[in-house]
């Protein structure tokens, strides 16, 4: 079985359409959605939700009234003063350290876990997808990453499908750290720009910190082949492998408002032949690295 996680520096750069074309391209192959905190995967696919699961994780302090003695404990234990002068207990605030409920004389504070959101097992005409939601303002988003890609293999082991192929959040933060443990191989997606190849770099550091191979891949390179260019260059010098160049066409987005990626949208043998040859190209290096 092999992980191929798609990571971008930032939302925009096409990297859940790049997910779905894969999709489209592998047929063996299970879907995860990691981007939990705008997960969109799911817009493309139209999936049948088949389980649906809460997501619980952290825990706020709760203060039970008929057993509080308003002694005032709590009021400078609470570093973080989410604890009114009422002995109510201000949810946004509190940080779930649990010193009010560890030390209150009365025993009069519940420590209950927080539900954070729901994660989902659903299936699509393009395969089986694993994906959730996080809450609003809902914290723990990196074990929300870990819960659906534990899920996904479980799945793909179960089925004995192949290939987990994983839409990653966007950035540098923890749920993009958790969205790579055990993973076989990263596909960094980028822009022709400064800004695209500064966040290149940054990925690329941390993907190494890991050990992963990576792969990167310009999207929309012909709207500035000198940054495009540039690019490659610092790939070649760093040693990273360099996938290729996509072109720009607006049919990616209109793909995505018909709920449909571009392999089912768009008949241009261009973009076809050129995403065909990305994935012989990632399937066989991935699996010359990762023979399991």
């Amino acid at each position: 079985m092999h992980e191929l996680v798609v990571l971008s520096g930032k939302g925009g750069t096409g990297k859940t359409s790049l997910v779905g074309a894969l999709a489209a391209l592998e047929r063996n192959q299970v879907l995860c959605d990691a981007d939990v905190d705008a997960a969109d995967l799911h817009l493309l696919l139209e999936p049948t939700i088949l389980e649906r699961h809460d997501f619980y994780a952290g825990h706020r302090a709760v203060i039970r009234e008929d057993r509080c003695l308003k002694c005032g404990d709590c009021l400078n234990w609470c570093r973080f003063q989410a604890i009114a002068e009422d002995f109510r207990v201000n949810p946004l605030l509190c940080e779930g350290c649990g010193v009010c409920w560890s030390l209150c004389p009365a025993d009069a504070v519940d420590f209950p876990e927080n539900l954070c959101g729901e994660w989902f097992f659903s299936e699509t005409r393009l395969g089986p997808l694993v994906h959730a939601c996080l809450g609003v303002a809902a914290e723990n988003s990196g074990k929300l990453v870990a819960l659906v890609r534990q899920e996904a293999r479980r799945v793909a082991e179960n089925q004995g499908r192949e290939w987990i192929i994983t839409d990653g959040p966007p950035g540098l933060g923890c749920p993009v750290i958790a969205s790579l443990g055990d993973a076989s191989a990263v596909l960094i997606v980028t822009e022709p720009s400064v800004s695209g190849q500064h966040d290149l770099e940054r990925i690329a550091a941390l993907v190494d910190h890991f050990r992963l191979p990576s792969f990167v891949l310009v999207n929309k390179a012909d709207l500035h082949w000198p940054s495009a260019r540039a690019i490659r260059r610092f790939c070649d010098l760093k040693g990273y492998n360099f996938l290729g160049y996509l072109p720009f066409t607006p049919s990616f987005t209109q793909a995505q408002v018909e709920g449909k990626t571009i392999l089912e949208y768009d008949n241009n043998e261009q973009i076809k032949s050129v995403l065909v040859g990305l994935w012989e190209k990632l399937r066989q290096e991935i699996q010359k690295q990762n023979p399991s």
